[in-house]
């Protein structure tokens, strides 16, 4: 564990997670050691000024937005960040249909809400929606807003103060690729990849390098749902696809109404709940 250091007073008790750049690990602070919190560390090869902008924007991000499906962050220094601790693990834990419908509603409504204040997350992808252990009383959280945007100044810093942006290409809009801003319409078509992976195992379009993943993005229909999940999700097919669209305004009004017709479209022949055995 490469994480030594001072943290405002929290102490590490174990990693839980890891990305590129960053370990997560559970930890408490010392005045209060019964209460868990995620302290996420900056590798030491990446603290650089760059990485600690980017640690700064989460937190102001993620701060300035206070909803049930959003992590919650609570203080920050250098190199390090900490924030509301989720115990559950990842969304592709869940295992019914309900239950993964259920967390997409609940992320679409925590983008809407980002979205109506201006800031687009950026980086909407499996990894980065976490669930309650008690999902169906907490749900899911939608995490990571290092990447997030303020519309209204999304030009700006784009020009004067970002290089090439990372994105997380199986997720990645085709106007990104095409050098434009993110938008609310670009956090969609990721929440609709992210569907996707949902559902069935995998985002729409698997390729074997970053040329011809790009690519596909840009030029190719996804496959179709019922390919995997069989007929019977066919009315899925045309929902996904226009939430994929290849032009931003062709896709739906938000990601909410994505969901919704998502959902009905998937329930629709889904088999009812068991009915409890008389006794």
């Amino acid at each position: 564990m490469n994480a030594a250091g001072d943290y405002g007073g929290y102490l590490i008790e174990r990693e839980v997670g890891r990305g590129g750049h960053a370990g997560v690990y559970l930890a408490h602070h010392r005045s209060s050691p019964d209460v868990p919190v995620a302290l996420k560390v900056l590798d030491e090869s990446h603290r650089s000024p760059a990485e600690q902008g980017r640690l700064d924007r989460e937190f102001a991000f993620a701060s300035a937005l206070k909803h049930p499906h959003i992590v919650a962050v609570y203080r920050h220094g250098p190199f390090w960040l900490a924030m509301q601790y989720v115990d559950g693990g990842k969304a592709t834990g869940l295992r019914t249909l309900r239950d993964r419908l259920a967390a997409l509603t609940q992320i679409a409504a925590a983008l809407d809400y980002a979205h109506r204040r201006g800031i687009v997350h950026s980086d909407v992808k499996p990894a980065n929606i976490l669930i309650h252990a008690d999902f169906g009383r907490a749900g899911a959280v939608l995490t990571d807003f290092g990447a997030a945007h303020a519309v209204v100044e999304d030009v700006w810093h784009r020009a004067r103060h970002s290089e090439t942006p990372e994105v997380s290409l199986p997720y990645t809009a085709p106007e990104i690729l095409r050098g434009k801003a993110p938008s609310a319409a670009s956090d969609e078509y990721a929440l609709a990849c992210t569907a996707v992976e949902l559902f069935t195992g995998a985002p729409p379009f698997p390729a074997q390098c970053a040329a011809d993943l790009a690519d596909a993005h840009l030029r190719l229909l996804p496959p179709p749902l019922s390919d995997m999940l069989g007929p019977a999700a066919r009315a899925a097919d045309v929902v996904v696809q226009r939430a994929l669209a290849k032009f931003p305004a062709r896709r739906y009004e938000s990601c909410a109404d994505f969901v919704e017709e998502l959902s009905r479209a998937l329930l629709s022949h889904a088999e009812p709940p068991p009915k409890p055995v008389e006794t």
